[in-house]
């Protein structure tokens, strides 16, 4: 028996449109599954530049005109984050030595665990570097690349031309000779008292005329100082020993999320905020107002009159302080306050006391202490401390730069509180 080959197949007009259909099915699956990957790899990607690069443009605020950058912010962040570990750790330190800094600490722990304060007070800190570089831009002022290396050298004790000894001119200090007129009224001593009383001796009560307004402690705003790894280096006197302790503590700040960069710009905005705070406060005085004053305080209405008739009937006015006096610091120096200058005392004590006569024992001024009955010993111009010499210059660079903020135009965006970054992995482990 033969086989016989089948007949070939007929291919029909109907087979090969189905044939194309499939074709043109498998083809467009194909198309759309290439497409749902592109998409979704466009999806990632842009999230991903989105979130490293879009967002990190975007600004936190704008400084007259000047945008300040999500990702310059979130640097700024970073730093402020290790300065308040490195300032519990200190705080840690000094207990260890019986300072109880315990509040302390817990007040560093909670901003630490508040995202939007950590975050608000970084924006605050990089506003005011901000209009310090604007300012220094405007009155020339520059830092180099060299002054920024030399201050990171100074920081680690590394000085390649020696450590230079600094030379401090006190400020000549001198009281103005009495003249007859003073050694009448206040014959017991041949100079005033040299500092206001602000501790009483006898009793824990308060020297009322001594609280200071508001004004008197304003200084000068904190620089931003670089913060140090918390594992200590030892002082390295070479340049190898220099580089080594530069780049392990590189090294450090890198593990807490702070680059070369960020650190070479923090040391960068401190020396200009010295170089602009030398040129702001160049015309601060060395001397200053003040008044040598001694004065009674009365607590009610039938003190104030047993004091005054015994002033009229011409008792010692420093007797009447010992005996009456509810302010028992200065009493028991017969009243005697010594020389102050503006901003030391309550307002209406020190405006009285400003505008007497030398030797007026004035009319009575109340104050929420009770009343005061002033006796002005001495009005002069005289030379201050150094050291108030020094809280003077910060009290008007602080004024100053209060100034130009409220001159500035300043613009902030809630954006930030959601871009706060979170704590490198291992944050304060070194």
């Amino acid at each position: 028996m033969t086989n016989q080959s089948l007949p070939p197949r007929i291919v029909t007009k109907k087979h090969i449109a189905r044939l194309e259909r499939d074709r043109q099915q498998a083809r467009l699956v194909r198309w759309i599954a290439i497409g749902g990957i592109l998409l979704v790899g466009l999806i990632i990607g842009y999230g991903y530049l989105d979130l490293n690069y879009f967002q990190l443009q975007q600004p936190v605020a704008e400084v007259n005109g000047e945008a300040i950058t999500t990702g310059d912010w979130q640097k700024r962040v970073q730093v402020q984050r290790l300065i308040l570990l490195n300032q519990y750790q200190q705080l840690q330190f000094q207990q260890n030595f019986g300072l109880d800094t315990t509040q302390q600490q817990q007040q560093v722990i909670f901003t630490l665990q508040q995202p939007e304060i950590l975050g608000q007070q970084a924006l605050d800190a990089i506003i005011d570097e901000t209009l310090i570089r604007q300012e220094a831009a405007k009155r020339g002022i520059t830092v180099s690349k060299e002054e920024v290396d030399e201050a990171i050298q100074s920081a680690f004790g590394f000085f390649p031309n020696g450590t230079q000894t600094p030379t401090v001119t006190p400020t000549e200090f001198s009281f103005p000779t009495l003249t007859s007129q003073q050694l009448t009224l206040y014959p017991t001593t041949p100079t005033p008292t040299q500092v206001a009383t602000s501790t009483p001796a006898p009793t824990s009560t308060a020297d009322p005329s001594m609280t200071a307004t508001a004004t008197a402690t304003q200084a000068r705003p904190t620089p931003t100082f670089v913060p140090q790894p918390a594992t200590a280096t030892s002082t390295p006197y070479t340049l190898e020993g220099f580089n080594t302790a530069y780049n392990e503590s590189l090294e450090n700040f890198k593990s807490n999320g702070i680059d070369e960069a960020t650190v070479r710009s923090v040391y960068e905005i401190n020396l200009l905020r010295d170089k602009l705070f030398e040129d702001v406060t160049a015309d601060v005085q060395q001397t200053e107002e003040q008044v040598w004053a001694r004065h009674i305080l009365a607590p009610d209405d039938a003190t104030l009159g047993i004091v005054r008739s015994l002033l009229l009937a011409g008792w010692d006015f420093a007797d009447v302080a010992r005996k009456y006096s509810s302010d028992t610091g200065s009493g028991a120096s017969g009243g005697d306050l010594g020389w102050f200058g503006r901003g030391q005392m309550v307002p209406e004590f020190e405006n009285a006391a400003f505008s007497q006569e030398v030797g007026d024992i004035g009319e009575p001024v109340k104050s929420q202490f009770g009343f005061h009955i002033i006796q002005v010993l001495g009005h002069e111009n005289l030379p201050v401390s150094t050291g108030q010499y020094q809280q003077n210059r910060e009290t008007a660079f602080t004024e100053w730069l209060a100034k130009v903020k409220e001159e500035s135009t300043i613009t902030t965006f809630d954006i930030w509180k959601d871009r706060v970054p979170p704590a490198p992995e291992g944050f304060g482990q070194q």
